[in-house]
């Protein structure tokens, strides 16, 4: 059987390897759209690529087709660009595919439960990992706790990541594994939730993360090679051909080249380090050139300046409507954040900050109208997430070239809970997509995937009606802060590519940039938002290559 294998293995590669290069291609009949250079949507009926997967020629209706190497009959079907995610996390998509998923749990009896018949089922994990949970969908009204972990498994380390990846939860055994007590002191920009003796209770925010996530075993190269591979599957399964990967690690960035060097790298991915050590190591004095025709690019760093609005870190003006207490945790000081800002613009880095309450909006946008005084020219200076932004602050979105990355799922997803957290007389600010344009700012539309699933569809249906897969609110949430359709695809297409600094390599279906594109049942322009987020992909080309369809 082995020796079957081998032979098998074999010929695929001396299939791959004797394969003739591309020669051009006319794609025909097709309802095809793009946005063009002037942001306006162009239609075309055929598109030609050449032998290098770069589009040649868009085509009108009636215009005289010219005479190709190979032919490919859209049979009238909707081609559209291939859809970029402007803020994912890839290996994290590729892990939760691999581990305990509890994204779909309603109650914390239906979460204990599923964590139990994982735990059964696979009595060989040294650790039970996971992720994807969410107090506030549960309706529990508080965190969930160690002993609560405790009453379904007890033999072994549980820790498991919240669905907004800033706050983690564990049971005793992963808890007193890593050495905390009552005495262990929270750290600089994170929180240890506690019991009434001031006990560790089991719920760890952000930075106070890593003082069990350190002791968990780290997953090997082979088990990341893996999770690469699931993360592409999921992705290209919802039509997204590139991304921006957000806090790149340098063992994520050594499977991507791996990846790339055996020909496994099928998606584009623009990479923002999560640490200068990681940039000078992967790019050093400024940022790398394309590699694997235009699939991996390091440009820029990735830095955290407040948690998330769910688990309270998120930075606010005002305290939060729900405990008066708290006003999030700040993750770097104001100085800190303008000195990283300013390390990376010296070399031409990109920066990408996190910033979700009003406070963190406000600090960053003051720093960049101070480093923009110094470091001139086109410098996209991005915040990613914005969910938050005190009215008055956001005609500051529309200056200085700044780019509000933003997922219009977590609009949906975290309506009732920015209710609570903010009560109903700070909203006016919230997630305000229409608000940043008429500002003049610029919107890149993402997912946050494994926090939202990666489905830009999904994402343009709530991002131009401001309601959830059932409709709700009626009439949508403060439904002025609505996107057009145009709006919403250049979000997730040509919007997205100039976010990472792509445009003009990928992003759009026009002469010289990558083939990438994909045949879908319906017009995503025509659609109703619940049409919109039925949108099957039927098939989707890379670089003018199939890589998934029929």
């Amino acid at each position: 059987m082995l020796l079957t294998l081998a032979r098998s293995l074999a010929a695929v590669s001396a299939l791959a390897l004797a394969a003739p290069a591309l020669a051009d291609t006319l794609v025909d009949n097709v309802d095809g759209l793009t946005i063009d250079d002037s942001g306006a949507v162009k239609r075309f009926t055929g598109l030609v690529f050449d032998d290098d997967g770069k589009v040649t020629t868009l085509l009108a209706r009636g215009e005289a087709r010219p005479r190709t190497d190979f032919l490919i009959d859209g049979e009238g079907r909707v081609m559209i660009p291939g859809m970029i995610d402007a803020h994912v996390h890839v290996m994290d998509i590729g892990f939760g595919a691999l581990t305990l998923d509890l994204s779909d749990t309603t109650s914390l009896e239906d979460a204990l439960a599923k964590i139990k018949a994982f735990a059964e089922e696979n009595p060989g994990r040294p650790w039970i990992l996971g992720r994807g949970w969410n107090q506030e969908k549960w309706g529990l009204g508080r965190f969930p706790t160690a002993a609560e972990l405790d009453s379904v498994v007890g033999d072994r380390p549980v820790w498991l990541e919240r669905a907004d990846n800033h706050a983690n939860w564990g049971n005793t055994l992963a808890i007193t594994t890593a050495g905390v007590t009552a005495k262990t002191a929270d750290p600089a920009g994170g929180k240890i939730i506690r019991d009434s003796k001031g006990a560790p209770a089991g719920v760890f925010v952000d930075y106070a993360v890593q003082l069990v996530g350190k002791v968990v075993p780290p997953p090997r190269p082979e088990d990341r090679d893996l999770a690469f591979i699931k993360a592409q599957e999921v992705l290209l399964k919802y039509g997204v051909t590139a991304v921006a990967d957000m806090g790149t690690e340098l063992v994520d960035w050594n499977t991507f080249r791996r990846a790339g060097d055996a020909g496994r790298l099928q998606i584009r991915i623009m990479a923002y380090a999560d640490s200068f050590e990681t940039l000078d190591t992967v790019a050093g004095p400024e940022p790398t050139v394309w590699l694997y025709d235009d699939r991996l690019r390091m440009g820029g760093i990735k830095l955290y300046l407040d948690g998330a609005l769910g688990s309270r870190g998120a930075t606010l003006k005002a305290p939060y409507h729900d405990d008066p207490g708290a006003k999030g945790l700040p993750l770097l000081s104001p100085a800190q954040l303008r000195n990283l800002m300013s390390r990376a613009a010296m070399d031409n880095f990109q920066t990408a900050v996190h910033a979700i309450g009003d406070a963190a909006n406000n600090e960053v946008l003051g720093a960049v109208e101070e480093l923009s005084e110094t470091y001139k020219g086109d410098r996209r200076w991005r915040i990613e997430h914005a969910q938050i932004i005190d009215p008055v602050d956001i005609a500051r979105m529309g200056q200085n070239g700044v780019i509000a990355s933003m997922q219009p799922l977590h609009q949906t997803s975290d309506r009732l809970m920015a209710e609570a957290r903010l009560g109903p007389d700070r909203l006016e600010g919230a997630y305000p997509w229409r608000s940043v344009l008429n500002a003049g700012g610029r919107l890149a539309f993402g997912s946050d995937a494994p926090v939202e699933p990666a489905d830009p569809f999904a994402g343009m249906a709530a991002a131009i009606s401001r309601t959830d897969a059932q409709g709700q609110p009626f009439g949508g949430w403060f439904p002025q802060e609505a996107v057009s359709r145009e709006t919403a695809l250049a979000g997730f297409t040509s919007d997205a590519a100039y976010a990472g600094f792509a445009e003009g390599r990928f992003g759009r279906l026009l002469p010289g940039e990558r083939a990438d594109f994909l045949l879908v049942d319906r017009d995503p322009l025509l659609a109703s938002p619940d049409a919109l987020r039925q949108t099957k992909v039927i098939g989707v080309w890379i670089g003018g290559v199939k890589v998934k369809g029929e």
